[in-house]
């Protein structure tokens, strides 16, 4: 892969958007990059969470590369889309947790890949921002469906109406970054996190993740039953008899559903 790099430590993947020159701007090519990872990652039941980043100091990623789209048709517009989409798709639904590592611009289509992740950890320099209405767009890879249900519709307007950046602070205050730490710590930070969810039951913690995603789209009775019913599974695994004998036996668990 030219633009994205994968590396893994232990059972946590590392997925670093590489463009550095071009404050890792997002293109076809870099999209598609970003989806074979993220597919061979989901394959790999040794990878039990995902941190994204992008590389140097300056930018997890600056947008779209406008240099690209200002040739585009609505056609070539389309299927950029399609690619931002099924990026963010891909660290939403996954069955491992995605943890965005935001270690400076995150605008446009970066921003949307953040709001994607299952957790988003900011460094004090980061920047977000949807400016895609002073390019005569809007934002294409869900920023007007997940930025509204991540801060509340009136917000999430006015930073999309207006473009405004906002800094890793006022992102916390909103609650589009669960935390805010030193860039130089940005990646430990979100490491040692990885690890402490990668320790519990993994399958488990699937099946939460897709419980809380549910909840997003149905009303409070189906969410509910849902759980129920997934609850019930878990019933059925290895990992839920392990778990519940390791803490009566007082010791630690060895999962492996997962």
């Amino acid at each position: 892969m030219e633009f994205v790099k994968l590396s893994i430590q232990e059972n946590v993947a590392v997925v670093t958007i590489d463009r550095p020159k071009s404050l890792n701007a997002l293109n076809n090519q870099v999209y598609e990059e970003i989806i074979a990872h993220l597919e061979a990652v989901e394959a790999n039941d040794q990878i039990k969470a995902v941190i994204l980043t992008g590389a140097g100091s300056k930018a997890f990623a600056a947008g779209a590369d406008i240099a690209q789209m200002v040739h585009q048709n609505a056609m070539e517009g389309r299927h950029l889309a399609r690619l931002c989409h099924r990026s963010a798709d891909l660290l939403e639904t996954m069955r491992q947790v995605t943890i965005a590592a935001v270690n400076g611009y995150a605008l446009g289509g970066g921003c949307e890949l953040t709001l994607a992740c299952d957790i988003r950890i900011a460094a004090e320099n980061a920047r977000f921002a949807l400016p895609e209405v002073g390019l005569g767009i809007i934002p294409g890879g869900g920023g007007t469906q997940r930025l509204s249900r991540i801060i509340g519709v009136g917000r999430a307007k006015e930073l999309i109406f207006t473009c405004d950046q906002i800094d890793a602070q006022e992102a916390w205050r909103i609650g589009l970054a669960n935390h805010v730490v030193p860039q130089e710590e940005l990646m430990d930070y979100c490491m040692a996190m990885a690890k402490k969810i990668a320790s519990k039951a993994s399958y488990a913690v699937s099946i939460a993740k897709s419980a809380i995603n549910t909840s997003q789209n149905v009303d409070l009775p189906s969410g509910c039953t849902r759980e129920q019913d997934l609850l019930g599974l878990l019933f059925a695994t290895h990992d839920k008899q392990e778990g519940m004998e390791a803490f009566l036996e007082r010791r630690a668990p060895h999962f492996t559903d997962f």
